[in-house]
């Protein structure tokens, strides 16, 4: 289906090379103070033709609110959003015609519907994400305006290279006794104390500050000379964003289906290229003795918080209060330049060297698609918990109940 969330209800449209593409946005509360730069600023960051880096295909994507809005407040009625497609070139596409793209969705969605955009890659194409980003950028305005909720998301690898996020492995000596733990044994930490750092402190202007939008300097240099050379040998490479949610109510999320954790990796996965979801530790975690991994309760600053934050913010599928913070692992994008033996449609065997104009990596524009879509995933859950406390908050106290089944107030956000 094209719509995202249940009281937060995000409808995309569009393919990559029609008249336009855009949303529409159900459920946005009334009373917020929003205009076109509120959405433009996060549709300019994901746009193409930003660098070198990226494909050179020329789109301002430009926003037009078209509904939902009066004097520059939300109605709390749909608002509608369309971006205008300028740059389109269909006749690059021609070849498609004959051969599906390897690793493309030319083949699946032909085997779906029985017919497929005739140019680009239709709905499948990341020109989709339009939509989601301008619909990320309203609910993200409500949640710093309302909750204070503040969301940050990088490049942390690009092929190999990656921001150095894990300890140095600890080494023992082979002739060590019997009694010392083995190698396998040693508790290191799953995350570097300076990954850790950039975790709690990175700020989008950082992240803008280089066209890898990676925040660590000496990573980003050579991730920028990693892509340049797939450029220039007409291929591509993949890579990783990494997302922090900060100022997380606790609280948020619906067990058992829809965790907080499943409602993110649903959010990301639905992105175009996206191979991989981790969220805390991730499979470091799965490194790390249960002594060490497990996230002690500290009493701090008038309420619970947890000494470390390996959990990444989600416990039993509930927010902690805690930063929440994920990774999400981008494939290297499937269209590029290089002339690869395939197959036609009716089984002929051929070669095809797409035309076009494409990313060599698109990890550097999915930063703010990853954004929203996170945004629109913390949105939704906050307004589901917020109708739970309103229903609840209409009844009588609760005075039959042990004190240990009542939280504290002073314990809630």
């Amino acid at each position: 289906m094209s719509t995202f969330g249940s009281l937060f209800k995000v409808t995309t449209y569009g393919e990559s090379h029609g008249l336009s593409v855009g949303c529409i946005v159900d459920g946005c509360p009334p009373g917020l103070q929003l205009a076109e730069s509120d959405v433009q600023i996060q549709l300019s960051r994901r746009r193409p033709g930003q660098s070198a880096l990226a494909t050179p295909r020329d789109e301002k994507d430009q926003v037009a609110i078209q509904s939902g809005i009066e004097s520059g407040v939300t109605l709390g009625t749909p608002i509608a959003m369309l971006v205008r497609n300028q740059d389109q070139r269909p006749h690059d596409y021609s070849e498609t015609d004959l051969y599906p793209r390897p690793s493309h969705a030319d083949y699946t969605y032909l085997a779906k519907y029985g017919v497929k955009a005739s140019s680009g890659g239709g709905r499948s194409s990341a020109r989709e994400t339009i939509g989601r980003v301008a619909a990320g950028a309203i609910a993200e305005k409500y949640l710093r305006q309302a909750h204070g909720i503040e969301i940050v998301a990088f490049t942390s690898s690009v092929g190999k290279i990656t921001i150095p996020s894990t300890p140095s492995p600890t080494s023992i000596s082979s002739t060590a006794p019997s009694t010392v733990p083995s190698e396998d044994d040693i508790a290191e930490d799953a995350l570097s104390p300076e990954f850790r750092e950039i975790l709690s402190t990175v700020t989008r202007a950082q992240v803008d500050a280089n066209p890898t939008r990676c925040p660590h300097a000496p990573t980003a240099e050579k991730i920028i000379a990693r892509i340049m050379r797939a450029k220039e040998s007409l291929d591509s490479i993949g890579g990783t964003v990494t997302c922090v949610i900060r100022n997380v109510p606790a609280g948020l999320g619906e067990p058992v289906f829809d965790k907080f954790e499943a409602k993110l990796a649903h959010a990301m996965l639905s992105i175009p290229a996206t191979k991989g979801f981790e969220i805390g530790s991730g499979f470091k975690g799965t490194e790390v003795p249960g002594s060490k991994h497990n996230d002690k309760f500290v009493y701090r600053e008038g309420r619970l918080r947890t000494e470390t934050n390996w959990s990444g913010g989600i416990q039993g599928g509930i927010t902690n209060g805690e930063d929440v913070y994920f990774r999400v692992g981008f494939k290297s994008p499937a269209t590029i330049s290089q002339a690869q033996s395939t197959a036609q449609y009716d089984g002929t065997a051929g070669q095809l060297a797409a035309r076009g104009r494409h990313d060599p990596c698109v990890v550097p524009r999915a930063v703010p698609i990853v954004e929203a879509m996170a945004a629109l995933v913390v949105m939704d859950m906050l307004m589901i918990q917020n109708s739970r406390n309103g229903a609840v908050s209409l009844l009588p106290p609760v005075t039959t109940l042990p004190k240990t089944m009542v939280l504290p107030k002073s314990n809630g956000r």
